[in-house]
Protein backbone atom coordinates (compact mmCIF):
# COMPACT_ATOMS: atom_id res chain seq x y z
CA UNK A 1 0.00 0.00 0.00
CA UNK A 2 2.73 2.18 0.97
CA UNK A 3 4.33 1.73 -2.60
CA UNK A 4 1.12 2.40 -4.50
CA UNK A 5 0.80 5.96 -2.45
CA UNK A 6 4.25 6.46 -3.10
CA UNK A 7 3.32 6.21 -6.98
CA UNK A 8 0.34 8.07 -6.82
CA UNK A 9 2.04 11.10 -5.87
CA UNK A 10 4.69 10.57 -8.06
CA UNK A 11 2.32 10.57 -11.05
CA UNK A 12 0.45 13.85 -9.40
CA UNK A 13 4.16 15.26 -9.13
CA UNK A 14 4.41 14.66 -13.43
CA UNK A 15 0.72 16.01 -13.47
CA UNK A 16 1.65 19.04 -11.81
CA UNK A 17 5.53 19.86 -13.83
CA UNK A 18 2.61 19.72 -16.97
CA UNK A 19 0.49 22.38 -15.37
CA UNK A 20 3.28 24.52 -14.42
CA UNK A 21 5.00 24.17 -18.12
CA UNK A 22 2.40 24.55 -20.32
CA UNK A 23 1.76 28.22 -19.44
CA UNK A 24 5.81 28.66 -20.66
CA UNK A 25 8.07 26.70 -18.97
CA UNK A 26 9.32 23.57 -22.06
CA UNK A 27 11.77 22.50 -19.18
CA UNK A 28 9.07 21.31 -16.68
CA UNK A 29 7.05 19.85 -19.91
CA UNK A 30 9.93 18.05 -20.76
CA UNK A 31 10.44 16.17 -17.26
CA UNK A 32 7.08 15.13 -17.50
CA UNK A 33 6.79 13.71 -20.91
CA UNK A 34 8.67 10.97 -22.64
CA UNK A 35 10.19 12.24 -25.49
CA UNK A 36 8.16 9.94 -28.26
CA UNK A 37 4.96 10.98 -26.46
CA UNK A 38 1.50 11.92 -28.89
CA UNK A 39 -1.07 14.62 -28.61
CA UNK A 40 -4.33 14.13 -29.91
CA UNK A 41 -7.25 15.91 -29.81
CA UNK A 42 -9.54 19.05 -31.54
CA UNK A 43 -10.49 22.45 -30.62
CA UNK A 44 -13.16 23.34 -32.43
CA UNK A 45 -13.07 21.75 -36.09
CA UNK A 46 -9.52 21.45 -36.08
CA UNK A 47 -8.18 18.03 -34.95
CA UNK A 48 -4.61 17.48 -33.70
CA UNK A 49 -2.24 14.39 -33.81
CA UNK A 50 1.24 15.72 -33.15
CA UNK A 51 4.32 14.76 -31.52
CA UNK A 52 4.81 16.21 -28.32
CA UNK A 53 7.79 18.49 -28.97
CA UNK A 54 5.04 20.26 -31.42
CA UNK A 55 3.23 21.20 -28.72
CA UNK A 56 6.69 22.45 -26.45
CA UNK A 57 7.69 24.57 -29.71
CA UNK A 58 3.81 26.02 -29.32
CA UNK A 59 4.59 26.64 -25.86
CA UNK A 60 7.77 27.95 -26.65
CA UNK A 61 6.48 30.34 -29.00
CA UNK A 62 3.75 31.75 -26.98
CA UNK A 63 4.92 31.63 -23.37
CA UNK A 64 1.87 32.47 -21.10
CA UNK A 65 -0.53 31.33 -23.81
CA UNK A 66 -2.71 29.38 -20.67
CA UNK A 67 -3.44 32.82 -19.75
CA UNK A 68 -3.73 34.45 -16.34
CA UNK A 69 -6.84 32.71 -15.22
CA UNK A 70 -5.94 29.40 -16.54
CA UNK A 71 -6.56 26.94 -13.50
CA UNK A 72 -6.18 23.04 -13.46
CA UNK A 73 -7.14 20.25 -11.49
CA UNK A 74 -6.83 16.41 -11.18
CA UNK A 75 -9.86 15.00 -11.15
CA UNK A 76 -8.21 11.21 -10.98
CA UNK A 77 -5.21 8.96 -11.00
CA UNK A 78 -5.59 5.38 -11.57
CA UNK A 79 -2.36 2.73 -11.20
CA UNK A 80 -1.48 -0.59 -11.73
CA UNK A 81 1.77 -1.57 -11.41
CA UNK A 82 3.79 0.49 -14.17
CA UNK A 83 1.21 1.72 -16.33
CA UNK A 84 -1.69 4.26 -15.65
CA UNK A 85 -4.38 6.91 -16.47
CA UNK A 86 -4.75 11.02 -15.21
CA UNK A 87 -7.92 12.93 -15.91
CA UNK A 88 -6.82 16.43 -15.26
CA UNK A 89 -9.83 19.29 -15.91
CA UNK A 90 -8.30 22.48 -16.89
CA UNK A 91 -10.28 26.02 -17.39
CA UNK A 92 -9.45 28.92 -19.45
CA UNK A 93 -6.60 27.74 -21.81
CA UNK A 94 -6.48 29.51 -23.98
CA UNK A 95 -10.00 30.80 -23.53
CA UNK A 96 -11.18 27.14 -23.51
CA UNK A 97 -12.53 24.27 -21.21
CA UNK A 98 -10.40 21.02 -21.56
CA UNK A 99 -10.43 17.34 -20.32
CA UNK A 100 -7.47 16.16 -20.62
CA UNK A 101 -6.48 11.93 -20.52
CA UNK A 102 -2.69 11.62 -19.71
CA UNK A 103 -1.17 7.71 -20.48
CA UNK A 104 1.48 7.49 -17.77
CA UNK A 105 3.98 4.65 -17.99
CA UNK A 106 7.00 4.28 -15.33
CA UNK A 107 10.14 3.77 -17.72
CA UNK A 108 13.46 3.76 -16.34
CA UNK A 109 11.87 3.79 -12.67
CA UNK A 110 10.60 7.15 -13.42
CA UNK A 111 7.03 8.16 -14.25
CA UNK A 112 6.36 10.07 -17.66
CA UNK A 113 3.39 11.20 -19.41
CA UNK A 114 3.92 9.10 -23.00
CA UNK A 115 0.50 10.24 -24.59
CA UNK A 116 -2.25 13.37 -24.12
CA UNK A 117 -5.50 12.74 -25.42
CA UNK A 118 -7.96 15.71 -24.75
CA UNK A 119 -11.18 16.59 -25.25
CA UNK A 120 -12.06 20.44 -25.54
CA UNK A 121 -15.64 21.03 -23.66
CA UNK A 122 -16.13 24.59 -23.43
CA UNK A 123 -15.08 28.23 -24.71
CA UNK A 124 -14.71 29.43 -28.36
CA UNK A 125 -11.16 28.32 -29.95
CA UNK A 126 -8.44 30.78 -30.34
CA UNK A 127 -8.67 32.07 -33.92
Amino acid sequence: MESHLKDLEEVRAVIQLYIDGSNGDVAKLRQAFHPDARMMGHIGPVDTYIPITDFFAMVERQPGMAGPNYKACVRTIDLAGDAGVAVLVETDYMGCDFVDYFSVARIGGRWQITNKTYAHTGGAPPS
